[in-house]
């Protein structure tokens, strides 16, 4: 058995962006992320990724779960198999507990994806020793033994099941997650990679996770790579990035080229900052990737049509990620040259001297659209503003936008100010703090104190502020105050314990209010923020006047490693509590994006509301019970004194008996 503290441990280290991102793709919606279901067919997305929550759900259809439950679900792997795999992927070996027979988990578990992948890495390179002719081949582009060995190159046989020596079974499912061996429709089996030059792709810690091949001689395609998988996606790999990382930390320079050839011959001369994309547009995912590597990106292209076109869905692509504290350049390479081809004929320094020269985002962007319009016509600068309205759009507010906007606006002969309200931009306002309200007195008028997060009064006065309560607090919750206030000329809200109408949750976003069912309990709540916000657990708290479980809850939640996170707590329950895990989860499904979606800062403050709610709730519930007893002893006296202090203290000195 895996122990349960390595799988808390490693289900706070994973991000399940990542994982379902390899195979989803997904964009910002809020605070979340949305994309096509793959777990049934959609044409509008209804599939959400919560990074503060680590869990997927899809309102479609249903499916939910976290890291684990996707590889589980989507890939088909058991759940000890899933907990390797996100092992693997962090470079984590998976620990047993004492008692266990490795001999028997290991056969019992199917190879790991990674050491199919290094075995049939093993075989390719083998295989180069053996074959002149693909020797041959790399020596006509002036590769060197040693940069092929430093990159792991080999060559895949011509054969149909060449892999099939390699391997202890090759008929094992592993084989085709990894992306090695096809599986045809009539059942029959054959390797993805043959006759082909073989470039290991790696991830950030060295593993191989996928391959690129190249054709040895005329044929198509001409470069090949590795099928979608639990360990590979394209749209987020990089080749050569293992290889470059000293070189990039050493310059806090990245160059993105288009292929596996280049990065090997650049690398070979000396660019040992050059990394490549796998086919593909630079994607969001890569530009994550590569600004966490450095402060400067440079993208070289070929200088023909399809690389001005590779050129500008990197740009687009880019605006998202941009920041005024990086910077994205564009090298455009001279007809009839590759990077490869450049450094050969031309050598290191003038090729360091393209790099150092190379186009600013900013002035490749304003010289592209320039050049599409007639800037001698008002037609010609009308399509120029127009044709920037997407492209600011796309980008944050930053100080870079503004440069690039008065630069248009100057070409376009304009005023600034124009051109932004034509654009649709403005500076954001800095958040406003919360207006003060004073709390609800007792002649029923005034409003209530107000909740953590900004929204519509719960059991505060409503028409022209009669009727006010005194604790209801309102924040997240709409409509959940258990004391909270009535409409015009009804105190309702005076009284402990009444229930207000359901109000609409006016603070949601119409598609959040559109599902989400009645606001739980106090209690819930509070179990909730603990379950998505896991520091509130560990604060100092006074535990008078709150129910058992509730502490026992966020004991439990306390106890968890620092950094874990709603999925390592929904996780551990599966195997300790699952009548607790199938409890949160459903109240997880019931209130979708509501708590999960606060700051911090924001579920501390609806966190303190609570649970300030809950205990007045139970002393009011105590007093009632002391006042039908008659208050006959002096030990009931003195206990409704107390409680009447503490209702005091927790109400802000008003008294709300």
């Amino acid at each position: 058995m895996i122990p349960q503290a390595f799988i808390q441990d490693l289900l706070a280290r994973i991000d399940i962006v990542d994982i379902v991102g390899r195979t989803v793709k997904l964009k910002k919606a809020g605070a979340n992320l949305q994309g096509l279901c793959p777990f049934h067919n959609e044409k509008s997305p209804s599939f959400t990724v919560s990074p503060n929550k680590q869990f997927y759900h899809c309102f479609g259809c249903g499916a939910h779960g976290t890291a684990v439950g996707f590889l589980m679900e989507h890939h088909g792997l058991s759940y000890v198999d899933a907990i390797h795999e996100l092992a693997a992927g962090l470079g984590l070996a998976v620990p047993q507990e004492p008692g266990d027979s490795p001999r028997q988990n290991a056969a019992q578990a199917p190879p790991s994806l990674l050491q199919v992948l290094q075995t049939a890495s093993e075989f390719y390179k083998q295989r180069l020793r053996e074959t002149p002719r693909a020797i041959e081949y790399l020596k006509s582009r002036e590769l060197t033994g040693a940069t092929a060995a430093r990159f792991g190159i080999g060559y895949a046989p011509a054969g149909w099941r060449g892999l099939e020596s390699a391997v202890p079974d090759y008929a094992d499912e592993s084989m085709v997650a990894a992306g090695l061996v096809v599986s045809a429709e009539d059942g029959k089996r054959y390797d993805r990679f043959r006759d082909r030059i073989m470039f290991p792709i790696r991830n950030t810690r060295g593993q191989v996770i996928g391959f690129g091949g190249r054709i040895l001689d005329d044929g198509e395609p001409k470069y090949l790579n590795s099928s979608e998988g639990p360990l590979f996606s394209k749209g987020h790999e990089l080749y050569g990035l293992f290889e470059s990382r000293e070189a990039i930390r050493a310059r806090d320079l990245v160059l993105v080229v288009e292929g596996y050839m280049d990065v090997v011959g650049l690398h070979q001369h000396g660019v040992e900052y050059a990394v490549a994309t796998l086919g593909t547009a630079t994607t969001a995912a890569h530009l994550t990737k590569l600004l966490r590597q450095a402060s400067r990106v440079v993208f070289a292209f070929d200088g023909d049509g399809a690389g001005q076109r590779a050129a500008w869905r990197a740009l687009e692509n880019s605006l998202p990620m941009l920041s005024d504290t990086k910077r994205l350049d564009f090298l455009f390479l001279p007809p009839a040259h590759d990077p490869d081809s450049f450094i050969r004929e031309h050598g290191l320094a003038a090729f360091e001297a393209l790099v150092s020269g190379a186009l600013p985002l900013s002035n490749y962007l304003v010289r592209e659209l320039c050049r599409r319009v007639d800037l001698g016509t008002s037609e010609g600068r009308a399509r120029l503003q127009a044709e920037l309205k997407p492209l600011a759009k796309a980008m944050p507010d930053i100080a870079l936008r503004g440069q690039i906007v008065l630069e248009i606006a100057a070409k376009a002969g304009v005023d600034a100010g124009e051109l932004l309200r034509y654009l649709g931009i403005r500076v954001a306002a800095p958040p406003q703090p919360a207006p003060f309200r004073p709390r609800g007195r007792q002649d029923g008028r005034g409003g209530d104190r107000q909740g953590g997060w900004q929204g519509d009064r719960q059991g505060g006065g409503q028409a022209g502020g009669q009727g006010g309560g005194e604790h209801g607090g309102h924040g997240v919750w709409q409509g959940n105050s258990r004391s909270g206030g009535g409409a015009a000329g009804h105190p309702a809200g005076r009284r402990a314990g009444s229930q207000d109408s359901r109000q609409p949750w006016s603070r949601l976003p119409a598609a959040l209010r559109s599902r989400a069912a009645a606001p739980p309990s106090l209690e819930a709540q509070i179990k909730l923020l603990l379950a998505y916000h896991p520091p509130l657990a560990r604060q100092d708290l006074t535990l008078e006047f709150l129910p058992e479980p509730l502490v026992q809850w966020r004991d439990r939640i306390a106890a968890l490693p620092v950094g874990s996170n709603f999925a390592v707590l929904l996780e551990g329950l599966r195997i300790e509590a699952p009548d607790e895990a199938a409890g949160l989860a459903a109240t997880d499904l019931r209130n979708p994006g509501l708590m999960g979606e606060l700051t911090l800062e924001q579920a501390q403050q609806e966190y303190d509301d609570a649970l300030r709610r809950l205990k007045l709730e139970n002393i009011k519930a105590e007093i009632g019970d002391l006042a039908r007893q008659g208050l006959e002893t002096m030990a009931h006296r003195t206990r409704y004194n107390e409680l009447m202090a503490a209702t005091r203290e927790l109400s802000g000195g008003v008294e709300s008996c």
